[in-house]
């Protein structure tokens, strides 16, 4: 028995919570998997995961255990990167999932230079607005965006969005041009919806002028989950968006939407790279996040907390930690 690959299969069927699901994400059959760990457990003398047909859970000792695995593989880890005579460059396979406008308009379109500096690292990206189980799913970071609420991920604030409030020229030839927000509640104009995923529906926007804040919820008849097709909607004349300016840019140059309530202020929505807590934040996953807010410090820059700003109101999240 490789007790190196015993303790990282071990690992890896602790948070994938599946021997299946970590045979798949080693590379190796279930088999293997599953006799890697029988092996560790017997050299152990110590029973280390419950299983029943439904389920697999850490005993005691497996959670003791597992706690210090972790904190070996990161050492080894470290230690082999850091040889003088190791390889400079970080490797290996890299898991993340990224909001689909952000990939689209930003991330994807610098990804040849992060790949010439970086030639080794495989990257696996998942485009989407899902709530991603990042332990289940094998991920090792995501980039989301709004105040983090959940208490189990760790996260570094990477950039902030400024959003603002648009409309296509072809809604507001059909149904006019509101002069205040209030407008967008019980009339005839619409919205487009965007549906959180954690929450699974819209989520009013907090706007504020001369002291005064509001929440509009606005009404749709299309709400969507992709901040991609959220985009188009608006352009296709469905209704008024609200929209960070790296996404409103490249239409408003070209006239295809133009602002509404411009002397309103909404506050900024910050970004997030969150990852699970007890996934080793090593090299390859460093220079990832060191990239990112690199880009974003371009394009969605931090801006100074300015007197009286309201705390973004926005549902998805993790606890903030810098990393």
């Amino acid at each position: 028995m490789d007790r190196f690959d015993a303790m990282q299969a071990f690992a890896r069927v602790v948070e994938a919570g599946s021997f299946t699901k970590a045979a798949q994400t080693l590379h190796m059959s279930r088999t293997s998997v599953t006799q890697l760990v029988q092996q560790l457990e017997a050299r152990l003398r110590v029973k280390l995961l419950n299983r029943t047909t439904r389920r697999i859970s850490v005993t005691a000792d497996g959670a003791v255990f597992y706690e210090r695995v972790l904190r070996l593989l990161a050492d080894l880890h470290e230690a082999e990167t850091n040889l003088p005579n190791a390889s400079a460059l970080p490797s290996g396979r890299l898991r993340v999932d990224v909001p689909s406008p952000l990939a689209r308009m930003i991330l994807v379109p610098a990804l040849p230079a992060f790949h010439a500096k970086y030639p080794d690292i495989q990257l696996d990206m998942g485009v989407s607005d899902r709530n991603i189980d990042l332990i289940g799913e094998n991920v090792d970071c995501v980039v989301r965006g709004g105040e983090l609420t959940d208490q189990s991920l760790m996260a570094r604030r990477v950039g902030e969005l400024q959003l603002r409030v648009y409309a296509a020229p072809r809604y507001l030839e059909r149904a006019g041009t509101p002069s205040h927000p209030e407008e967008l509640e019980n009339t005839h104009h619409r919205i487009v919806g965007f549906l959180w995923s954690r929450i699974g529906r819209a989520f009013p926007y907090a706007m504020h002028r001369d002291g005064k804040s509001l929440n509009v919820h606005g009404n749709y008849v299309l709400a969507v989950d992709d901040g991609n097709a959220y985009l188009e909607a608006g352009l296709a004349g469905m209704g008024v968006l609200w929209l960070p300016d790296y996404m409103a840019r490249p239409h408003l140059a070209r006239g295809e939407l133009i602002p509404l309530f411009e002397d309103w202020r909404l506050d900024p929505m910050p970004l997030y790279v969150a990852f699970a807590p007890n996934r080793h934040v090593g090299i390859k996953l460093r220079v990832f996040i060191d990239w990112v807010a690199e880009l974003l410090a371009e394009h969605a820059p931090v801006q100074a907390p300015a007197a009286g700003r309201h705390k973004p109101h926005a549902p998805d999240g993790a606890s903030a930690v810098k990393v």
